[in-house]
């Protein structure tokens, strides 16, 4: 970005005006109608998700964990959603517990989640409390997984530097080994983790901004299930 400090205008770069030939939402999207959106946040992401599946959105199932380290400070990062308890409004992923976002976790077990699905123009925002499962429980999730993913899972050391491509492969081909040695074998640390929603925002986009945001905030345990309240937001 340049700024004209002689007449106070705004002069963007080639890459602003690169940006400005491709104005966001210019497209038919679908509409959506917050008067029957369920009472619970839950099922209408589960619709949402299984809609962006249907459409062939590439990674439906990929979102981004929002955390923040020892000092304070946002980190961010893609990761698989690994399942939705739709009824208490839990969203559920796994990683390393002595990961970055492992450890931040354990300093602070306060989460933001974000998904964006283009092709329908609709984006999900969550914030709650996070919790680990068992170990017995993310034992099992992680024999559940592909070959392919507990062979990365084994070779741990996420984020840590490394040294080499070559480095990772001879490491990837002695957890390959160790697993084939013993088909039971777990990760050290493996841990299943469910972010508990306190809030709860469905974004539909519009092509002409009239964008249509629908928050659900979560008022206490109800009879036999969560209560929730729900709130329409200017765009």
């Amino acid at each position: 970005m340049a700024a004209d400090h002689g007449t106070d205008r705004y002069r963007p770069s080639p890459v602003g005006e690169l940006l400005r030939e491709r104005p966001p939402m210019a497209r038919g999207l679908p509409e959506f109608d917050p008067d029957l959106a369920p009472a619970e946040p839950g099922p209408l992401f589960v619709d949402w998700l299984v809609e962006a599946i249907e459409a062939g959105v590439l990674d439906p199932h990929v979102m981004t964990l929002s955390t923040v380290d020892a000092d304070g400070v946002p980190d961010a990062r893609a990761l698989v959603l690994r399942d939705v308890d739709a009824a208490e409004g839990g969203w559920v992923f796994a990683t390393e517990a002595d990961s970055p976002k492992g450890r931040q976790l354990a300093l602070s077990p306060m989460a933001a989640l974000s998904v964006y699905w283009p092709p329908q123009g609709r984006q999900v925002r969550i914030r709650g409390s996070v919790e680990a499962a068992p170990p017995a429980v993310s034992a099992d999730e992680f024999r559940g997984r592909s070959p392919g993913a507990r062979v990365a899972a084994l070779v741990g050391r996420q984020s840590e530097p490394l040294g080499s491509l070559a480095a990772y492969d001879r490491a990837a081909d002695e957890a390959q080994l160790l697993l084939e040695a013993d088909p039971e074998l777990v990760a050290a640390g493996h841990t299943v983790y469910t972010l508990r929603a306190q809030e709860v925002e469905f974004w539909q986009g519009d092509p002409g901004r009239r964008h249509v945001r629908l928050r659900y905030t979560r008022t206490g345990e109800g009879v036999g299930r969560t209560a929730w309240t729900s709130t329409l937001l200017w765009p």
